[in-house]
């Protein structure tokens, strides 16, 4: 649940891949799910019961392609030879 674009309560979290004040992008349930925004904070992060807890403006909620990581992993290869 999304409260004035500051709070998100979320269920069906299987993981947090990465995150910084920009962006959080987590595996869920339903996929990769990327949130974009200002300020961005975990809160509260249970895996066991699969909820989180974030707050910071959010700015897009965005669930990913399962080929998004084929084009990372491309990519970052790439950079690092």
């Amino acid at each position: 649940m999304l409260e004035n674009r500051q709070n998100v309560k979320m269920t069906g979290i299987k993981d947090i891949k990465s995150f910084d004040e920009k962006e959080i992008l987590l595996f869920t349930e339903a996929g990769k799910l990327l949130i974009k925004g200002e300020e961005l904070h975990v809160k509260r992060l249970n895996l066991e019961k699969g909820e989180a807890d974030l707050e910071g403006k959010v700015d897009s909620l965005t669930y990913l392609s399962k080929n998004t990581d084929k084009k990372e992993e491309s990519l970052l290869k790439r950079m690092f030879r």
